[in-house]
């Protein structure tokens, strides 16, 4: 038989591993505040950092692109109200013919809600990842019917709604601690 290795198995392996803190044992990682090199976290305060707040980047993300795409509806209805020269196709060309007036209002309503929605996600609102889901599936659903107007556009803001619908949807539940 070939030998697999030393291991010291005798009294002064068990006295070792008494000296060995049970965490250890079981392979969690401790270090105490002393034996820390300055400037980084002890292995409590990683652990209770990394278990707090998982997800509230998703929830930052969502709050700040909703405030973001609202800003960017809101450019589009006003381009829609005073240039209706600027689409890429006449208003009969649209999916929903509306004329360009009808839907820079609809895209100014949205926008005022979508801004409104993603300040109050910032703020930890558990009412805003609901509308805030609904109003980005609405403003998808706005700029899919008027893609023939801006097509590169539209289809970037169809993503970027995707994005949110994703954070708020996932990881929505972390809202909770925004508040606190």
């Amino acid at each position: 038989m070939t030998d697999m290795g030393r291991r010291d198995t005798g009294a002064g392996a068990q006295e070792k591993r008494a000296e060995i803190p049970e965490q250890a044992q079981r392979g969690e990682v401790t270090t105490s505040s002393a034996e820390a090199p300055a400037g980084r976290m002890t292995a409590e305060t990683e652990v209770t950092r990394s278990a707090g707040g998982e997800g509230l980047g998703w929830i930052m993300f969502a709050g700040a692109v909703l405030i973001t795409v609202g800003v960017f509806e809101a450019i589009w209805g006003l381009t829609a109200l005073f240039r209706t020269t600027y689409f890429v196709v006449p208003s009969s060309g649209l999916v929903v013919s509306f004329n360009y007036t009808a839907w820079g209002w609809v895209h100014i309503g949205l926008a005022v809600l979508l801004v409104a929605t993603g300040l109050a996600v910032l703020a930890g609102q558990r009412w805003a990842r609901y509308v805030g889901i609904c109003l980005a599936a609405l403003g998808m659903i706005a700029n899919f019917l008027t893609f023939a107007a801006f097509p590169f556009w539209s289809l970037v803001m169809v993503a970027v709604d995707i994005l949110v619908i994703y954070a708020l949807s996932v990881r929505g539940h972390e809202m909770e601690k925004l508040r606190t």
